[in-house]
């Protein structure tokens, strides 16, 4: 499993080395956008519509919009020093509270930890503590460029970590439109769909649910592979079209270096008999 960093976590002053490990993916179906008229894939290229000029990774800053069409100029090398100022590979736990405390929302992505080299034993003290208190542990890390705030726990075996978004990060529940501020339900309707609630209550079996969209747009691109229902964008055709005419040459050339066979002049023979 690649590891995306390597680090510690710290609690009081135990210390234990770790690796960050992704626990999830994105089972999407990445298309590609394609030129209608010769099948090409399309560039997103970077430009300028002031100056109207495509612009290189060296011509680009970064700044932070103020006001309308007004920036504040923010250079790599303060945002380095910011970095900096923090530990990047290190996780803090700052606090040990019970999950159920956190609401899902507040979860945004997931992580496997491995322990490092001499970090096995703190690693194991961590995971027995977490689970004989039924607690989880809450800190602080940066990741990709950004603090984040994270959640860490015992999955099956192991720990993990889960960013959580800061609570200015949530909005508002009093920002979603046309939400009905008082009951508007009968008691016999009520009453049907907290039966229908129970009729359909289960246990939670990850295995049985499957993203159907995403099975029938495989299936269908399989199908059109098998039936060579593919194209070609314009460079490739031309690129067949040079190797086919590059070997039709090198044929014409072979064809042409061969010894031509010698033919036999009948009347100098004949001239000769005589």
């Amino acid at each position: 499993m690649h590891t995306i960093w390597k680090g510690s976590i710290s609690f009081g002053l135990v210390n234990i080395p770790i690796k960050l490990h992704a626990a999830t993916e994105d089972g999407d179906i990445k298309l590609r956008s394609l030129h209608k008229a010769c099948h090409t894939p399309i560039k997103y290229e970077k430009v300028c519509p002031a100056c109207e000029v495509e612009l290189n990774k060296e011509d680009i800053i970064k700044g932070f919009e103020v006001a309308k069409g007004k920036f504040v100029e923010i250079s790599d090398d303060e945002i380095q020093a910011l970095k900096e100022s923090k530990e990047e590979k290190s996780v803090e736990i700052v606090d040990f509270i019970e999950l159920k405390e956190i609401d899902p929302i507040y979860f945004d992505r997931s992580y496997f930890l491995s322990p490092s080299e001499g970090g096995k034993k703190a690693y194991g003290l961590l995971k027995e503590a977490l689970v004989k208190t039924k607690k989880v542990g809450i800190a602080k890390m940066m990741i990709r460029s950004k603090e984040q705030l994270s959640v860490i726990r015992v999955y099956e075996n192991i720990l993990l970590v889960e960013t959580i978004h800061y609570p200015d990060e949530v909005r508002k529940v009093e920002e979603v439109p046309n939400i009905p501020s008082e009951k508007n339900v009968t008691k016999k309707e009520l009453d049907t769909a907290i039966l229908l609630i129970d009729q359909l209550t289960t246990d939670f079996s990850p295995e049985k649910y499957h993203d159907e969209y995403r099975q029938k747009l495989e299936g269908l691109i399989e199908e059109k592979s098998k039936e060579k229902q593919t194209v070609l964008p314009a460079e490739s055709r031309a690129n067949a079209d040079n190797v086919t005419d590059l070997m039709a040459a090198l044929q014409a050339s072979i064809d042409q270096s061969k010894p031509k066979k010698k033919t036999t002049n009948k009347r100098s023979k004949k001239a000769k008999a005589l």
